[in-house]
């Protein structure tokens, strides 16, 4: 994922970058990766609504805050030059969350690149459970409980997405390319992304 980013945004140290949904987690390698190879990092604002001060300390010059789930981000109208979101929006919580979440990054960027799992990918990535998710979701929600995935069978913390479902949240006058990574054959990310200000 960081490479694509790299690719098409060719990181420079002009360039502000918000980075939404920063973890408290320091231990698995995958989390906060951006944090990790952005090589500009007094260049890097984040946000989470976990504490990850402990980014502060572990890369000088990154900036973090935290924020509360669905409130308005404290920052100005284009603020940023680019804002990153890798597997986020899937936690936002239902589609006019989700469409306000986006809405939000929007605002304080002149560009983006947003990350998520795709809904068909064979195995669902938080659960690692395969093939149920591609019940309907009433259904696949039931199972989840049943199988005691309370927190993810709630809609508001696990609302999976497709290519389709993810462009859907934009609104329908900004340009947006759509970018599908592929694992074992099969799409298992969607990026959404713009280089150019909107």
């Amino acid at each position: 994922m960081y490479q694509i980013f790299a690719e098409k945004f060719r990181p420079s140290p002009e360039m502000k970058i918000l980075d939404v949904g920063v973890t408290s987690d320091c231990k698995n390698d995958c989390s906060n990766y951006f944090e990790k190879f952005y090589p500009y990092k007094e260049r890097i604002t984040c946000v989470g609504t976990e504490d990850a001060a402990w980014l502060e300390k572990q890369y000088s010059g990154i900036q973090f805050h935290r924020i509360k789930p669905h409130t308005k981000l404290p920052f100005a109208d284009g603020q940023f030059d680019v804002v990153f979101s890798n597997a986020v929006v899937e936690h936002a919580g239902n589609g006019i969350q989700q469409r306000e979440f986006i809405s939000e990054l929007l605002r304080v960027s002149k560009a983006f690149f947003i990350t998520t799992p795709n809904r068909w990918f064979p195995v669902e990535m938080h659960t690692m459970l395969p093939l149920l998710h591609c019940l309907p979701a009433k259904w696949w929600r039931k199972c989840l409980r049943l199988l005691g995935y309370e927190y993810y069978s709630e809609e508001a913390n696990l609302n999976l997405l497709d290519r389709k479902s993810l462009s859907d949240l934009f609104p329908s006058n900004k340009k947006i390319e759509i970018v599908e990574v592929r694992t074992l054959g099969f799409v298992s990310n969607i990026i959404a992304l713009s280089l150019h200000p909107q």
